[in-house]
């Protein structure tokens, strides 16, 4: 008998775990795509028939109870490609394995479960994951989507690049100071505000306070501008809570709910935006994110979650930024996986018809100031696209007010293909951004 660092190399079970890539129905199968790192003493075939193997049938030895029957339903390796080291290592898991009724939360105990822990690998990431429509057709996705957004902003029939800001400092206001906030940024020309992902019902500022407030004052933009301005309200909590902190934020006007996703899970993101009592978009944020994605070698890749988020019915998504520290492709088939590449392909398929399930608006965040709005436009895509300014806004030398305004003035710049130095030229609050932040990025 074959000992378990052997036993994935003998041609029966080599048999059982791979296919030849013109055999694998992809209506029939989920199918993915690791990047995978074995362990000095074993092969990338051999790593990957062991990830096949205890991500669907197998064990770490041969067991007297498989039979025929049970074999059908191995997952199969059908493609690898060698860099160096490491391998993308294709697999595909069989309907038949997965309970299309039990969610997301399932189909990840599946595609990305124990193997992350397996002894024969030094690493492994979950790049990417293709749904069939058999199994997409159980999931409600978005309420909204880009258009429905757009039809709550005034921008549906014009579409252009969407501008957000994060209510700073991002704990400690009181609610009439978020309030103002808020007002100052939604004059100054932004279409959305959000509380930072840990503000939430704390007792310095209460949901119910803070809702009431900040409504209130974008009520009066309103009148003053006959604009409408979107308040994502942060929800986050535990199920006990999350339902009470909807209904609170709902019952005081709020016109947007945020979620951190992965603080709460997918499946009640899902059960959020399958309420039909919820009739407002959720703007989802990645909180947490990095510790899945930021090692280039293991984890599971945002573009995955991207794409879970969009099937679990996020409206909005935080994906990144196309400036700052980055994974940089190595070879020219991990560009879609990382870099400015890896971010726009992920803003793509957002943006992208998928079945019945509606779009996402892409959300840039972090870091970003108007010196920095043409690149960001230019690398991640218009217009659907949302760019979200924190400090790059409250941080201007004349204020929040201003600060929106010079982001705003950025954005327009860019549509017109006006170089941001001669906008600047006769938009004051362009300039004064630009000479405090500098008018290139670094």
């Amino acid at each position: 008998m074959a000992n378990k660092k052997e036993w994935f190399e003998e041609d029966f079970w080599v048999s059982v775990f791979t296919e030849d890539e013109t055999n694998i129905d992809p209506d029939n199968n989920i199918l993915t795509l690791y990047l995978v790192k074995p362990r000095k003493d074993i092969s990338i075939r051999g790593a990957a028939i062991n990830i096949a193997a205890e991500e669907s049938i197998g064990t770490w030895t041969k067991v007297v109870t498989m039979n025929e029957r049970v074999l059908k339903l191995a997952a199969k390796v059908y493609k690898i490609e060698t860099l160096n080291d490491v391998g993308l290592v294709s697999i595909a898991y069989p309907l038949d394995l997965f309970d299309l009724e039990a969610g997301i939360s399932h189909m990840l105990s599946m595609v990305a479960g124990n193997l992350f822990g397996m002894g024969v690998l030094d690493g492994v990431k979950l790049l990417d994951i293709q749904l069939p429509k058999e199994y997409v057709k159980n999931f409600k996705g978005p309420k909204f989507g880009i258009e429905g957004v757009r039809k709550i902003v005034g921008t549906y029939k014009h579409p252009r690049p969407h501008l957000g800001t994060i209510i700073k400092p991002k704990v400690g206001l009181s609610p009439k100071e978020t309030a103002q906030v808020a007002y100052e940024a939604a004059i100054g020309g932004v279409d959305f505000i959000k509380d930072d992902e840990t503000l939430t019902n704390q007792k310095f500022n209460p949901i119910e306070d803070r809702v009431s407030s900040v409504m209130e004052a974008l009520d009066r933009v309103k009148e003053e501008t006959g604009r409408t301005v979107i308040y994502a309200v942060d929800v986050t909590a535990d199920e006990n809570r999350i339902w009470k902190n909807i209904e609170t934020a709902l019952a005081n006007g709020a016109n947007c709910i945020m979620v951190d996703f992965l603080c709460v899970g997918f499946p009640i993101l899902r059960k959020i935006a399958e309420d039909p009592s919820i009739k407002v978009p959720i703007h989802v944020h990645r909180a947490m994110h990095a510790a899945m994605t930021r090692n280039p070698d293991h984890g599971i890749h945002m573009l995955v979650l991207a794409k879970l988020v969009r099937l679990a019915g996020g409206d909005q998504l935080h994906t990144g930024t196309a400036k700052g520290k980055m994974e940089k492709p190595q070879v020219e088939s991990m560009k879609r996986f990382s870099g400015v590449e890896g971010i726009r392909h992920m803003n793509d398929f957002l943006r992208s018809e998928w079945y019945h399930i509606k779009t996402v608006l892409p959300v840039a965040s972090g870091g970003i100031h108007p010196a920095l709005v043409p690149d960001n436009l230019r690398l991640l895509g218009t217009p659907d696209i949302q760019l979200n300014a924190g400090g790059g806004i409250h941080g201007h030398p004349d204020g929040t007010k201003a600060g929106a305004t010079a982001m705003k003035q950025a954005i327009d710049a860019y549509i017109k293909g006006i170089p941001l130095e001669e906008y600047a030229k006769t938009h004051i609050e362009l300039k004064r951004a630009l000479e405090k932040w500098g008018y290139k990025f670094g």
